[in-house]
């Protein structure tokens, strides 16, 4: 159990590139003086090519519940007037924009995933490269550990965080490995548990699918991503749009759904004389995914999906 993790070659984690920068800024500004929500700040590279395309009048909020992530921003971004950060997760958007913003944001970028810095730093424990300690929270705003996870969670619980949000079909048996090793205290040692049970060809993925699902289940990252799907009609006017970029099917679905249909089933309901009506539309009916160019620069981007949609008039929810 104390043995040290073996070295795994990936070509996921790189210094931290904005994935999908040109397209996902061009869908977003609408109204080069409008109010604007990123609602995954992370090191601002988003935010600042934004305010690069706003006039001197228009406004852009950055949202990020990491402390880290705050302070790379603000140092990426520098003294602009016209950018405001937020500490908090954007599940709670509508409480952490003054009420007055309500109603009248121009567009929303939701770049979903996990940051690069917070992947490349060992302490916080979200890679199975680094040997570091179960923790995988997202920001101190969060609750439950990874460390939790791993050594409290019953058979059930543990086996379905790892289907369910890992889509990792030996999940009963990682699930039982883990509970008969417990306690695991660090990444390196939950990767050679992981390994022991695994299919050796598909090692490294059934790795990366494993971290994936103790990552959502700690940073309830799919609540959050329906609560702010939902909590972004209230504050959109008419014709606002949201643009959000994922790297997962679990979230592409959400996301699908709801710019579908204004809901998580992705069945539009229709009146009376049988006419759709929905909340909110997609812009794009094609999901537009990263160039060979940019996968070859940036291999993090390779499973990026680019949604839009946009709010209807008298879309409230």
């Amino acid at each position: 159990m104390n043995r040290k993790p073996m070295a795994l070659e990936m070509t996921t984690y790189h210094q931290h590139i904005p994935v999908l920068l040109d397209e996902s800024v061009e869908a977003l500004i609408t109204d080069k003086d409008g109010l604007y929500i990123d609602g995954t700040l992370g090191g601002g590279g988003h935010s600042k090519e934004i305010l690069k395309h706003l006039g001197e009048n228009g406004r852009l909020y950055g949202i990020d519940q990491d402390d880290e992530a705050l302070e790379a921003a603000s140092s990426n971004i520098g003294d602009d007037p016209r950018f405001t950060p937020i500490k908090g997760n954007f599940g709670y958007l509508s409480t952490l924009l003054p009420p007055q913003t309500h109603g009248q944001v121009a567009g929303i970028l939701l770049d979903l995933g996990v940051s690069t810095h917070q992947i490349k730093e060992a302490e916080r424990g979200f890679s199975f490269q680094e040997d570091g300690p179960l923790d995988m929270r997202m920001g101190n705003l969060s609750g439950v550990s990874a460390y939790q996870v791993v050594n409290e969670y019953e058979y059930e619980k543990l086996r379905d965080v790892i289907f369910h949000y890992g889509e990792e079909k030996q999940s009963r048996q990682i699930a039982r490995a883990i509970i008969e090793n417990r306690p695991i205290e660090t990444t390196g040692e939950l990767q050679s548990v992981v390994s022991s049970v695994v299919n050796k060809r598909f090692e490294v993925k059934s790795l990366a699918r494993v971290f994936q699902g103790i990552r959502i289940e700690v940073n309830r990252e799919l609540d959050m991503l329906k609560r702010v799907m939902e909590e972004s009609l209230e504050v959109l006017k008419p014709g606002g749009r949201i643009v959000a970029i994922s790297y997962h099917s679990l979230e592409d679905r959400i996301v699908k759904r709801f710019f579908k249909a204004g809901n998580f089933e992705g069945k539009v309901e229709k009146d009376f004389y049988g006419n759709p009506i929905s909340p909110i539309k997609p812009v794009n009916k094609q999901v537009i995914t990263p160039k060979k160019e940019e996968v070859s620069v940036n291999p993090a981007s390779r499973s990026a999906k680019l949604r839009i949609a946009e709010k209807i008039e008298g879309g409230d929810s």
